[in-house]
């Protein structure tokens, strides 16, 4: 006879380990993306279009915007609690987890850390309720990895600021109401405020992507762009600055790839059970078993890793390189489940109809952005041996 199915998530007990309000907050964020998102996503990634402001105001509305700092609308609320919402709004896409991470733990972040108070009043109330939509340009054309090499510079014109440069493969770029740039400065790396519409910057779409289509992707253009003395941000001073502000998005993906990873567990063994080949299920196959096993196993695991990161991050003790194991090997694995929640839909995993192959394609840029894979193993590696292999 057959027994009733365990989750994945319920073999481990994961929800033994969270709170009350933990929990909340989780089945909160995939109510809402169960019901305004989902029915939707295949259908942006389709197109290649997003109603970017128009998510960002439900975003706003449901808290979810810079919810793990304090103060200026901002929910305030613990990094365990940011990384649940991040991994039920990347069960639905990675680009609208995207938008989130962009928008709370780069652009927002960066104002919350090393803004001036006239900053934060002027940008983080109305970035934390959707209304202002922000991005942050850091990545350069050939300045990927190794962001020292940037060649966007910012040279002084009597108290103004004037920037020259190019940024590539920026979130939400076209739609954003201001974007942190970051420049080489006569003092070194310097963050700067540019508000959309300031006369020499500029924002195009980048087009025919196959990943990451339910997203806004950008290319921004700095052509003589001249800013006030205040434009700058004055607690940020070398590449600490925008550093510091990935590694908080970092930890946003390494709940996040889980939530593609479940929800193509989830698919898998739904189809599985319905599926009949040879007068049989396929779930009652061992091959099929074994895979579904497998990749339940490593979605757990991934999970006990993210949760343990968590707790460390809210006690102050999440360091880089420990942000770098769970991004490297939950973003790694949580790509390898979607490989192979593919092969067990067999023809139907490469259709819209069914979200794996949607997922398999994003996480192949979620596996190379903040950070490719390789980085952060030589992150690992130089903590271990105390010896930088970068160059």
């Amino acid at each position: 006879m057959a027994a009733q199915p365990v989750h994945p998530f319920d073999l481990f007990g994961i929800d033994t380990l969270l709170s009350d309000e933990e929990r909340d907050i989780r089945d909160t964020v995939r109510a809402m993306g169960d019901r305004e998102l989902r029915p939707q996503v295949a259908d942006w990634f389709d197109q290649g279009v997003v109603p970017a402001r128009e998510l960002a105001l439900k975003l706003g509305e449901l808290g979810v915007l810079g919810m793990h700092l304090q103060g200026y609308g901002c929910a305030g609320t613990s990094a365990v609690s940011y990384g649940l919402a991040c991994l039920e709004l990347e069960a639905v896409d990675s680009g609208l987890r995207s938008l989130v991470s962009v928008q709370g733990s780069l652009a927002m972040y960066a104002i919350w850390k090393y803004g001036s108070e006239e900053q934060k009043q002027q940008w983080l109330p109305g970035m934390a309720a959707g209304r202002f939509i922000g991005c942050f340009g850091l990545t350069e054309p050939d300045a990927g990895s190794d962001p020292g090499a940037m060649r966007t510079h910012a040279k002084r014109d009597g108290t103004d600021w004037v920037l020259n440069g190019t940024k590539m493969w920026i979130t939400n770029g076209s739609v954003a109401d201001v974007a942190v740039v970051w420049a080489r400065a006569e003092d070194g790396v310097r963050g700067f405020l540019v508000p959309a519409g300031t006369p020499g910057f500029s924002a195009s779409d980048i087009k025919r992507k196959v990943s990451l289509r339910a997203s806004v992707t950008s290319e921004l253009v700095l052509e003589d762009v001249r800013l006030p003395a205040d434009a700058m941000l004055p607690g940020a001073r070398g590449l600490s600055g925008p550093l510091g502000c990935l590694n908080e998005a970092r930890f946003g993906i390494v709940f996040g790839a889980l939530g593609a990873a479940r929800d193509c567990l989830e698919t898998a063994i739904a189809y599985a059970a319905d599926r009949r080949v040879f007068d049989r299920p396929l779930a009652g196959f061992q091959i099929t078993q074994q895979k579904l096993a497998d990749m339940a196993l490593e979605l757990g695991k991934g999970m006990l890793l993210a949760l343990h990161l968590g707790r460390l991050k809210d006690a102050g003790q999440a360091t880089p390189e420990r942000i770098s194991l769970g991004k490297l090997n939950n973003v790694r694995e949580a790509l390898e489940i979607a490989r192979q929640c593919r092969t067990v839909l067999g023809a139907n995993g490469i259709t819209l109809e069914y979200p794996v192959i949607r997922h398999a394609n994003n996480l192949e840029s979620v596996l190379t952005y903040e950070g490719t894979s390789e980085v952060h193993s030589l992150v690992i590696g130089n903590a271990l041996t105390g010896l930088p292999a970068f160059r």
